[in-house]
């Protein structure tokens, strides 16, 4: 039976994961930083808490879902983010390699500097401007240099089951009319089903290399919010403002990406994959979560 091994398993893609491989012959390790039902506590910062556990184990494939995503924190916490995000993924693929496992990790849009014009392919030179993108990036680099079967697979605005942006609209909705929402900044909302269902076709596979992993599709966060709003039947007036308007009203906001639209460039060229549009996605996303 196949084992694969989960980091961040508490979290919306290791979550998306579970229901994903649902019913297969496959053994899940799942760990997180703290213990829980099912789970076992995994610090992926200490390389001599993850070398025995990884190797006690012996899976077949390590999926590394766990990340200090915080985008502002990162700001003010660059030694933890780097900890997490870059030496996390370098102890998981000199694991990985020991024990011969292919290594599936997840990396994001931030590790471009947002400044694209059209959609950025796996082609283009990353140039992270934010701590978390910078951080991230590393823990790419990491990746590369430690583990030779391995697949890095950028996403962007991801939400699933957990805390997200589609979650904190509909509970501002409740208690709001209005809301002031980014309409400068583009990307793909991006579904942890869709990923997981990605991660699950590449997988079984040896066609390793880096990723973009997004769902079709491009629109600014104050359409985003107008789509979930429409799905949800909810009546609140979207203003679109500027980054600028919101950094006034929000000056502690750590710089985001104007424009982080990905292409699925190597989907394409390795074959006939295609996720969803973010629309569809979205759709099925509130079904699954409101009925």
């Amino acid at each position: 039976m196949k084992k694969i091994l989960i980091t961040g398993a508490n979290g919306q893609l290791g979550r998306a994961l579970d229901i994903e491989y649902k019913g297969e012959e496959v053994q899940f390790i799942r760990t997180d930083v703290t213990e829980g039902q099912g789970v076992t506590a995994l610090d992926i910062t200490r390389i001599e808490d993850v070398l025995p556990l990884v190797c006690g184990e012996n899976p077949d494939v390590i999926i590394n879902c766990a990340a200090h995503t915080n985008v502002d924190k990162c700001e003010t916490q660059e030694d933890l983010a780097y900890m997490i995000n870059a030496i996390g993924a370098r102890n998981l693929s000199i694991a990985a390699e020991k024990v011969h496992a292919k290594l599936i990790q997840v990396s994001t849009d931030y590790v471009f500097s947002g400044d694209a014009s059209e959609p950025i392919t796996e082609f283009d030179a990353p140039n992270p401007v934010s701590a978390y993108g910078r951080t991230k990036y590393a823990g790419e680099k990491f990746v590369k240099e430690f583990s030779n079967r391995h697949f890095i697979l950028r996403t962007a605005w991801l939400y699933g089951d957990g805390h997200n942006f589609v979650k904190t609209m509909l509970k501002l909705a409740e208690t709001h009319d209005t809301l002031n929402v980014v309409k400068d900044q583009l990307g793909s909302p991006t579904s942890a089903a869709e990923l997981a269902r990605l991660i699950h076709y590449l997988e079984p596979t040896e066609n390793y290399g880096t990723y973009h992993a997004t769902c079709e599709g491009i629109c600014s966060w104050a359409q985003f919010a107008d789509a979930i709003f429409a799905s949800a039947k909810k009546n609140v007036l979207v203003n679109h403002i500027t980054t600028e308007e919101y950094r006034k009203m929000n000056p502690q906001s750590a710089e985001r990406p104007a424009y982080s639209v990905l292409d699925n460039y190597m989907l394409r060229l390795t074959g006939d994959y295609r996720m969803k549009t973010w629309e569809a996605a979205l759709d099925e996303y509130m079904e699954v979560f409101l009925g």
